[in-house]
C-alpha cells in the first residue's frame, strides 16, 4: 500500500469513523467547497500578473444557523468551537456570551448555534459523549422568524433547513480554514550554466514550491519556469516567472510562496545576487492508487504510468485542467477526471467537492464556466457518480441545485425547443480549426437530452415522481427532435448543426460518437456512423486528447478494440517518443520541435500536463480489463476482458468496498471481487472450465460465469 503523508484535513477512514464520536466540523453544504475553490483558482498568474477566472465567482453565506435535537439518557457536558462569532440557544433560550462549554440536562434538548464569519466559512464543531456535530445536523442561511409589536415570536416559519456539509475535519484543532495540501521535499536532478544564468532540471513535470538554497548578496534573481527546456530559457515568452529581490543576504534558503508547475527552472541573477542549488516542496493530494494496470506490452505500461502521474498532478483540492496555465476547475475537464478516478483512486470526496464548487450558489445567471456544454457535463457527472458509488445521500443533497440549473437551461431554449448560443454563452465543443458554433448545434441538443435523463433518474431516487415524469417527457420529446432535425439517412450520420431551420451539410464526429455510447442508435445506425464518420478519413480529425477520449470510447463500444489499442499506442505513445513525462492538452503528430508547445497564439501556451490527457486509465480499465458497474455502486457489474495484441494483462479496479482483481492470459482468467454480483463474459474457441462457478453458453463462442463476492475464480479457456 502506498504510504500517505497526512496533513490537516486528511485522515484515513478508520480514524474518521472513530473520530465521529467526538464530532466533525460542519458548515452550510457547498460553502467550504466554494470558498476553497475561490482560493485555489485565484492563484493563477501569467508572467507574474494575477489572472482570475473568467466567470462569476460566488461566496459562502456569512451567517449560518446550525441545530439538532437530542434525547439524553443522562446529563452531559459538551465543548463548542466555531470559526467566527457565534451565539447559542438551548431549548429556545439565548445563552449569554459565546460559551465554550455547555451542560445539558437529561431528556429532550435542542441546540441552536448561529455563526457569523465574513472572511471564512462559518463552521461549527461540538464535542461530547453522545452530543457532537455530524452530517445529521441541520443548517440554514436564512431566518424567517419575526416578532410582532407585542414582542411575541412568530409561531410559524418559512425557513428552509438542509443537512450540514462536512468532510473529514475531525478534531477541534483541525478547522476547515487551516486546510492545506501536504508537501514533500524533492531535489533537482541536474543543473548547468546557460548564458547569464543557471538551468535547473527536476527530471519530469512537477508541481509545488521552488526552494533556492544559500541566497547571498544583493540584487535580484529572475526565475523563469518551463514545462520544456525551451520555455524556461525563453525569458520573454515563458508563461510563468518570479522575481526575488535580495538585500545583503547571508546564506539563507528561500521557498517561494506561490506554487508553480515546471520541469525546468532558469535562474538569472542581477547585481551580486547568488544562490547555491535548488529543490522544491512537491504539493500533492494524498490519494491511494487503488487501481492498477500491467501487461506484456512495456510501451502500454508506460502509457498507463504516465497517465497515472498526469492524473496525480491535476488532482489537487479539486480536479483542475492543467497545472501550468489555468489551474482552474473546468467542468469538461473535471468530467473526464472523475471517470479516470473511478478506475484509479476512487476518491469520491474530491468528485463531490468539485461538483459542488462548479455549481456555486444561487441565483444562476450563466452556464458553468460560461460554457453551454460544460453545464451539461455537470449533469452527466452526477449520473456517473451515482452509477459508480451508489451514494443516494449526495444525490438528495445536490438535487435542488440540479433542478434550478436545469430550469435555467430550459428557459434558454429557442422557439423550436433547442439550445442555441445566446449572449454570454460560450459554445465550446472542442479546440478544432474552423469548427462552426453557429445556429442550433446538434451536439448541444444531445448533451441536454442526456442531462434530462439524468434529472429523471435523480428525481426517481429522491422520490419526486412528478419531476421524474416531467423530465422523462422532455427527454423523449427532445430525442425525437434530434433524429428528426439532424439525422441524415444518406450520410448515415447526424449533421453538425441547423441554421435558420435547415440542416447544414457539415458532419463532424462529436454528436455521432456520443450517440454511440449513449446507446441512442439502432444497430444499423451504429454501423453507418462507424463506417461513414469514425473510420472515415475525410471527416475532420480530432487533435485533442479531450475528444480523442470519447472517440476511442465510441469505437470500443462498437467492437473496434484492436483499432483503439493501435491508436492509443500511436497517439499517447507518440507523446512519449517526444519525451513527454506527462500527457498534453493537445497533440498533433504533424508538428515538429517547439511547434508542439504553442497554443492560443502564444509560443508556450499549451499545457504539457493536462487532465484530459490521462484517459488511457479509463479506457484500459473499462474496455480491456473490461470492468463496468451495471447497477449503482457495483451491486451488479460485468467483466469483459479483451487482450487485443497483448499476451497477458492484469490489474485492479476499485469499488466502494475494495478492488476487483483480474489477471488475463490467452489460456486463463483469474478474478476476485469484494462486492456485489458480477458476470464474467468470455470469448473462447473451446468450452471454458471453471471449478468455482458454472459456465453458461450465450451465443457462438461467447460464455458467461456468475461471480459472487469473496470467491477467487479461475477460468481455463482459449482466446
Amino acid at each position: 500500500m502506498k504510504k500517505l503523508i497526512l496533513t490537516l484535513g486528511f485522515v484515513c477512514t478508520a480514524i474518521f469513523l472513530f473520530a465521529q464520536q467526538s464530532g466533525t466540523w460542519i458548515w452550510y453544504p457547498g460553502d467550504f467547497e466554494v470558498w476553497l475553490s475561490n482560493d485555489m483558482q485565484n492563484r493563477r498568474t501569467e508572467r507574474g500578473t494575477f489572472f482570475p477566472p473568467f466567470w462569476k465567482m460566488d461566496s459562502h453565506y456569512v451567517l449560518v444557523e446550525f441545530h439538532k435535537e437530542f434525547d439524553l439518557q443522562q446529563e452531559e457536558e459538551i465543548a463548542i468551537y466555531a470559526e467566527g462569532k457565534y451565539n447559542v440557544k438551548l431549548n429556545g433560550k439565548m445563552l449569554p456570551g459565546m460559551p465554550t462549554k455547555l451542560k445539558l440536562g437529561k431528556g429532550k434538548q435542542k441546540i441552536n448555534v448561529k455563526v457569523y464569519n465574513q472572511a471564512q466559512v462559518p463552521a461549527l464543531y461540538v464535542s461530547g459523549k453522545t452530543v457532537f456535530t455530524d452530517k445529521d445536523w441541520l443548517a440554514t442561511y436564512e431566518d424567517k422568524e419575526w416578532i410582532d409589536e407585542t414582542g411575541k415570536a412568530s409561531d410559524q416559519s418559512g425557513t428552509t433547513y438542509v443537512k450540514a456539509g462536512y468532510w473529514n475535519f475531525n478534531n477541534a484543532a483541525q478547522s476547515p480554514s487551516k486546510f492545506r495540501l501536504p508537501t514533500r521535499t524533492e531535489k533537482a536532478v541536474a543543473s548547468s550554466k546557460q548564458g547569464k544564468g543557471t538551468l535547473i532540471d527536476f527530471g519530469k513535470n512537477t508541481f509545488g514550491f521552488l526552494t533556492l538554497h544559500q541566497l547571498k548578496g544583493s540584487g535580484e534573481l529572475s526565475i523563469y519556469y518551463g514545462e520544456s527546456k525551451e520555455e524556461a530559457l525563453a525569458i520573454e515568452t515563458c508563461e510563468t516567472l518570479d522575481i526575488i529581490a535580495l538585500e545583503k543576504q547571508v546564506g539563507k534558503d528561500s521557498t517561494l510562496a506561490l506554487s508553480k508547475a515546471f520541469r525546468y527552472v532558469y535562474v538569472e541573477p542581477k547585481g551580486t545576487a547568488a544562490f547555491n542549488g535548488a529543490s522544491m516542496e512537491y504539493e500533492f493530494l494524498p490519494v491511494e492508487d487503488r487501481g492498477s494496470f500491467k501487461s506484456s506490452d512495456e510501451e502500454l505500461n508506460k502509457i498507463w504510468d504516465v497517465a497515472k502521474y498526469t492524473m496525480e498532478l491535476t488532482s489537487r483540492e479539486f480536479y483542475i485542467d492543467g497545472i501550468k496555465r489555468d489551474r482552474w476547475i473546468w467542468s469538461g475537464d473535471a468530467y473526464q477526471s472523475y471517470a479516470m478516478n473511478y478506475y484509479l483512486g476512487f476518491d469520491s470526496e474530491t468528485v463531490k467537492r468539485t461538483i459542488l464548487a462548479l455549481r456555486g450558489k444561487e441565483p444562476t445567471v450563466s452556464h458553468i464556466n460560461t460554457i453551454m456544454d460544460y453545464t451539461f457535463y455537470w449533469f452527466l457527472s452526477i449520473y456517473d457518480y451515482y452509477q459508480y458509488t451508489g451514494d443516494k445521500e449526495f444525490i438528495a443533497s445536490i438535487y435542488p441545485r440540479m433542478q434550478s440549473l436545469m430550469q435555467f437551461c430550459l428557459d434558454r431554449r429557442n422557439t423550436d425547443g433547442l439550445m442555441q448560443g445566446l449572449s454570454g454563452d460560450w459554445v465550446f465543443i472542442d479546440w478544432a480549426d474552423g469548427l462552426s458554433k453557429q445556429g442550433e448545434v446538434s451536439f448541444e441538443q444531445l448533451l441536454l437530452c442526456r442531462s434530462l435523463e439524468t434529472m429523471a433518474l435523480c428525481a426517481d431516487l429522491v422520490g419526486q415522481k412528478q419531476d421524474q415524469q416531467r423530465y422523462t417527457k422532455e427527454a423523449t420529446q427532445l430525442k425525437a427532435k434530434i433524429f428528426d432535425y439532424y439525422w441524415n439517412e444518406q450520410k448515415g450520420a447526424f449533421a453538425h448543426s441547423r441554421i435558420d431551420g435547415k440542416q447544414t451539410d457539415n458532419v463532424t464526429r462529436y454528436t455521432n460518437m456520443f450517440a454511440i455510447f449513449f446507446d441512442y442508435l439502432s444497430a444499423t445506425q451504429q454501423q453507418a456512423v462507424k463506417d461513414k464518420v469514425l473510420l472515415n478519413e475525410d471527416i475532420q480529425k480530432i487533435m485533442t486528447p479531450y475528444m480523442r477520449y470519447y472517440e476511442l470510447e465510441a469505437l470500443c463500444a462498437l467492437g473496434e478494440k484492436d483499432y483503439v489499442m493501435k491508436e492509443m499506442k500511436n497517439y499517447w505513445g507518440g507523446m512519449l517518443k517526444l519525451g513527454a513525462t506527462t500527457f498534453w492538452e493537445e497533440y498533433n503528430p504533424d508538428k515538429k520541435g517547439a511547434e508542439h508547445y504553442a497554443m492560443y497564439g502564444r509560443e508556450f501556451g499549451k499545457s504539457l500536463c493536462h487532465s484530459w490527457g490521462a484517459s488511457p486509465i479509463y479506457l484500459l480499465g473499462k474496455y480491456y480489463l473490461g470492468v463496468t458497474p451495471t447497477a449503482a455502486g457495483y451491486e451488479e457489474y460485468t467483466i469483459e476482458p479483451y487482450l487485443a495484441s497483448l499476451e497477458w494483462m492484469e490489474g485492479k479496479v476499485p469499488t466502494p468496498q475494495g478492488e476487483i482483481a483480474i489477471h488475463v492470459s490467452k489460456k486463463k482468467i483469474k478474478v476476485q471481487s469484494p462486492i456485489g454480483t458480477g458476470t464474467l463474459h468470455i470469448k473462447s474457441k473451446v468450452l471454458p472450465r471453471c471449478k468455482q462457478g458454472t459456465v453458461k453458453k450465450l451465443e457462438n463462442d461467447t460464455y458467461s460465469v456468475e461471480l459472487k463476492k469473496g470467491i477467487s475464480y479461475e477460468v481455463d479457456y482459449e482466446a
